[in-house]
């Protein structure tokens, strides 16, 4: 149903615009011949002006028409998958608190019931914080003074954050391959970008996931650092578009992981407010996807 609503949406404006330049160029074509026959050189360029000029607007409509109905589409998608994140755990919630309220229960299953409800509060407070960083990402850069923060140490936290998040991951999927830097930025903005990578990576890994994380200094005055998993990777078609705010490839209905398409469209802006670029890479030496993120930043000397 998704995929033949958008066939039809994508039709209208494709047709009407592809038809309407065949008949600006039929026009301008004919024009031509004819004012050429009669050597009327002023009528023939003004006239041959103003028809490029409508077929520009033209193809300037079909293009801005197609961006419109695609972010349509992101946003369509954006709506099921966070109606589907925010429903889920409040039926769980719903489900578990009517159970100790219609029975009595021993003190096992009751640890256990408070257990899961824990993990579906925070869940639901996972996905309204990071709705919330999407609707503040300009003032986020503005809350704090930048400071020197070493990277080693914040990317330690961010993979026992990015765990917690999911639940029966261990902090031990994740090795790292660090070289001592530190990069002039507000620790919150950091933080957002790489517990959101370490997620991504958590989340499209394969079943058993494994991270890599590896930091180097290039030119002295740059920071690389890559985040590598195990997943089936990234289509090349789909390289740029994934940081595209609401951008999920396919159709909700057939998803099978869960989502907003929010989570790198924060990563990509918070990047370049802190003046760097992200990008995604293929893994040469096995399946998976390489997230490298390249920010200002400095090696930190060696102590003699």
């Amino acid at each position: 149903m998704a995929q033949y609503r958008k066939r039809r949406s994508l039709r209208v404006p494709i047709t009407l615009s592809v038809s309407l330049m065949v008949i600006n160029i039929t026009l301008m074509v004919c024009w031509i011949v004819l004012l050429a026959q009669l050597n009327a050189w002023s009528p023939l360029t003004i006239g041959t002006v103003a028809f490029a000029l409508m077929l520009v607007g033209l193809i300037l409509y079909l293009v801005f028409s197609i961006k419109e109905v695609r972010l349509h589409h992101r946003q369509a998608n954006f709506i099921d998958s966070v109606t589907h994140e925010l429903k889920t755990p409040i039926a769980s919630l719903k489900l578990y608190l009517e159970t100790l309220q219609m029975r009595a229960v021993d003190n096992e299953q009751r640890d256990e019931f408070y257990s899961v409800m824990n993990s579906e509060l925070q869940r639901l407070d996972h996905l309204i914080n990071q709705l919330l960083e999407v609707a503040r990402l300009d003032a986020i850069g503005e809350q704090a003074d930048s400071e020197d923060i070493e990277l080693e140490p914040l990317l330690l936290d961010c993979a026992k954050t990015a765990c917690a998040h999911h639940k029966g991951v261990a902090i031990d999927v994740f090795q790292f391959d660090i070289e001592s830097a530190v990069i002039p930025a507000k620790r919150l903005l950091l933080e957002m970008i790489f517990v959101n990578l370490m997620e991504n990576a958590l989340k499209y890994g394969a079943e058993n996931p494994s991270v890599e994380v590896q930091v180097h200094v290039k030119d002295r005055s740059r920071v690389i650092t890559r985040i590598t998993d195990n997943g089936e990777g990234v289509p090349v078609d789909m390289r740029k578009k994934i940081f595209h705010m609401f951008y999920r490839g396919g159709s909700e209905l057939e998803r099978k992981q869960k989502g907003t398409g929010i989570g790198l469209y924060i990563v990509r802006t918070l990047v370049r407010l802190l003046k760097g670029k992200v990008s995604v890479h293929e893994r040469v030496d096995a399946s998976g996807s390489i997230f490298e993120v390249e920010l200002p930043g400095k090696a930190i000397p060696c102590e003699s």
